[in-house]
């Protein structure tokens, strides 16, 4: 089956259980049309006891990540640990970098998050920054400014079930060359205009939200922008690299882990949340029934027919929202204009926080050409 194939859709709602299966596919398409339904990123995992800089928990797949992890629990509780110091059949032990919110006590069950960094610019990291807004089609769309000596400026889109704190791993490096960073909002997010709708269209009209942020920047001084995406935020960046009144603008774009098979990226989804394969592929069909995403542009967009600058393209060959091919078969295509980086392991969105300083040298070297 295909997504989009007015065929299946009808074939799968023939017979007196049409009504149901058009229910289950509408539930299954809930996670991908309205992101703010997005669960936490792991399964339930136990503290099971507690040294001096270390944390040991029952050994799980989530608890063995490599890399620095947030671990969340009941009552807004937040810690963050590290690499992995020890493992055996029963618990993994991990260090404990800090625990800022509520009290950790073996027997805690807790969830690994990527929000490593919570807050503010100033709350998070020291970084000075001013609350503006920029004015977007459906109101004003409240952004994070953070100034720098340079006159490119960098735009950053956050993704589906996340918010502006989901840049805050990337502030520093920008920081310390020097570059101006504006970390946006989008209809839809907390505190900006909701969609008409109430649905997430995949960056197809939220890239005028982009678009806002982009003439914000300019119209304070920016003489190029760079646009830097994560996750269906990436596809949104893609689309207002390629729609936007203010392209000639553009520098480059940074692409973390996008959603260039958006079918695909559907089905995989839903499954993730443990729905079957039909469900899944149900759901997929009823989210693009729902939201009349235009395919065949959002194929072109993954074909690179639009990219004119220098692309950066972070994945990871096992993530589970965003299948690695499209990401290879674009860099092969445009081998001219995007570099393709792999973080083997890493989880869909979570590549900083598999191997953060790798992640940071590889912005570091990409930047540095472009000031």
């Amino acid at each position: 089956m295909r997504w989009g194939t007015a065929a299946v859709v009808a074939a799968a709602a023939v017979g007196a259980g049409a009504a149901a299966v058009l229910v289950v596919g509408r539930r299954a398409s809930e996670r991908m049309v309205r992101p703010e339904t997005v669960v936490l990123e792991s399964g339930p995992v136990h503290v099971r006891s507690l040294g001096a800089g270390r944390v040991t928990f029952t050994r799980r797949p989530e608890s063995l990540r490599p890399g620095r992890w947030a671990v969340e629990w009941a009552d807004g509780g937040h810690a963050v640990v590290e690499e992995v110091i020890a493992r055996d059949e029963q618990g993994v032990t991990r260090r404990l970098v800090r625990a800022d919110r509520g009290t950790l006590a073996p027997g805690t069950e807790v969830r690994f998050t990527p929000r490593v960094l919570l807050g503010d610019p100033m709350e998070a990291l020291g970084l000075p920054f001013t609350e503006t807004v920029a004015e977007g089609e459906l109101g004003p769309l409240p952004v994070w400014c953070l100034g720098g000596k340079r006159g490119t400026w960098v735009i950053l889109v956050h993704g589906p079930g996340a918010d502006r704190q989901q840049t805050l791993p990337v502030l520093p490096v920008l920081h310390h060359l020097g570059l101006p960073a504006v970390a946006v909002t989008y209809r839809g997010d907390e505190g900006a205009p909701a969609s008409p709708d109430g649905l997430s269209h995949f960056g197809e009209t939220e890239w005028r939200d982009v678009e806002a942020a982009i003439r914000l920047a300019l119209d304070h001084g920016a003489g190029k922008v760079i646009l830097y995406g994560w996750s269906v935020g990436a596809t949104t960046v893609l689309q207002a690299a390629a729609r936007s009144a203010w392209s000639h603008a553009i520098r480059g774009l940074v692409l973390d882990s996008p959603v260039l098979d958006l079918p695909a990226s559907a089905r995989r989804d839903a499954l993730r949340a443990g729905r079957s394969e039909t469900v899944a592929e149900l759901g997929a069909l009823a989210a693009e029934g729902r939201t009349g995403v235009d395919l065949a542009d959002f194929a072109r967009l993954a074909e690179g027919v639009d990219l004119r600058v220098p692309t950066l393209l972070l994945q990871s060959p096992e993530d589970s929202v965003a299948p690695l091919g499209p990401a290879e078969h674009l860099a092969t295509a445009r081998r001219d204009v995007v570099s393709l980086k792999l973080f083997p392991g890493a989880d869909h969105a979570a590549l900083w926080n598999s191997a953060p300083e790798h992640y940071t040298e590889l912005l570091r070297r990409w930047f540095t050409p472009l000031l």
